[in-house]
């Protein structure tokens, strides 16, 4: 479907700051008293703009107070905006990311294709954070009988090819919009991070899915030796991400659900060498000096596979 109103400019940063919002736990409920600390704040809001809230982006380094959960090990932002104001957000944010979602739409369906049942296939699937739609394209192409897309970016949505659009709803995750036990697959691929209320999204997909459906989330992983030994200068300390996961915490959501067989995996990211680049904590000039030397020597397109720490989880709602 096509945007029902133009895009609107990026929100002011005192929408997205003004009226911070204290929280628990938002995987098991455990008190933010009872959490320890991880990282102080971080954020300059003379830097938010139209790419802050957009996918894939060059990292920023700016955070909420984030803290971990002593029961679960989630590391969640103890203030953060209301629901409301993240979904305005994410709304009128930009969308330059057109390359590297092609990258990653083919990474993640080569890992789930082998899960792929012929039931699964013959059934719906659906894709909470879709973009411009591409993996939507990739389940096609696996045979998968119907496909919806939830994507709250009007840009990202403009983006996509014609005859991926039909497929596309534009706004956030409502689960009354679909019929329980309709659903015979729940994607949710780098965005959990994202959502005010990742407890909420299991467990309504849960519901939304058949007997043997499947639930399948990409998320970093904060305890990758690669995040850990980078801190803060991970790409993974952001302002979009109001949790962050690991395989302890990703196993008590899914199944704290009702979800069954969980199986948890660090995954293989392939990008162009450019965009790898764009990540890199380098200083100064050196970074866009890195980048403009792999263009002259060709290599900015060449693709390269790496494990940055991330995870793909995959569970089954029993039956």
């Amino acid at each position: 479907m096509t945007p029902d109103h133009p895009p609107q400019a990026a929100p002011a940063p005192a929408a997205i700051l003004h009226g911070l919002q204290g929280r628990d736990c938002p995987v098991c409920g455990t008190s933010e008293r009872g959490a320890a600390p991880f990282l102080s704040a971080s954020i300059d809001p003379a830097r938010i703009g139209t790419l802050s809230f957009a996918s894939r982006k060059p990292p920023e380094y700016m955070s909420f107070r984030l803290v971990r959960c002593r029961t679960c090990e989630t590391v969640f932002a103890a203030e953060a905006p209301s629901a409301e104001a993240l979904a305005q957000a994410y709304r009128d944010a930009g969308y330059d990311s057109a390359e590297e979602a092609r990258y990653a739409a083919r990474t993640y369906a080569e890992a789930l294709a082998p899960r792929l049942s012929p039931e699964h296939r013959r059934g719906t699937a659906l894709e909470i954070g879709a973009g411009s739609g591409v993996f939507l394209q990739e389940l096609l192409d696996l045979g998968v009988t119907e496909v919806v897309g939830i994507e709250p970016s009007h840009e990202a949505v403009a983006a996509a090819p014609a005859a991926l659009r039909p497929h596309l709803r534009i706004g956030v995750f409502e689960p009354g919009h679909h019929r329980p036990g309709s659903l015979s697959l729940v994607c949710c691929f780098q965005t959990l991070e994202h959502v005010p209320d990742p407890r909420a999204l299991t467990r309504a997909a849960f519901d939304l899915l058949q007997p043997g459906g499947l639930i399948a989330f990409v998320t970093h992983d904060y305890q990758a030796p690669l995040n850990r030994m980078l801190g803060r200068r991970s790409p993974i300390i952001d302002i979009e991400h109001m949790q962050l996961f690991c395989p302890a915490s990703l196993r008590r959501l899914l199944g704290d659900a009702g979800f069954g067989e969980i199986g948890i995996a660090a995954i293989r990211n392939r990008y162009p060498l450019r965009y790898w680049l764009r990540l890199l904590p380098l200083p100064g000039p050196l970074k866009p000096a890195g980048l403009a030397a792999a263009e002259a020597l060709g290599l900015g397109q060449r693709s390269l596979g790496l494990n940055v720490g991330n995870l793909l989880s995959v569970a089954r709602k029993p039956g």
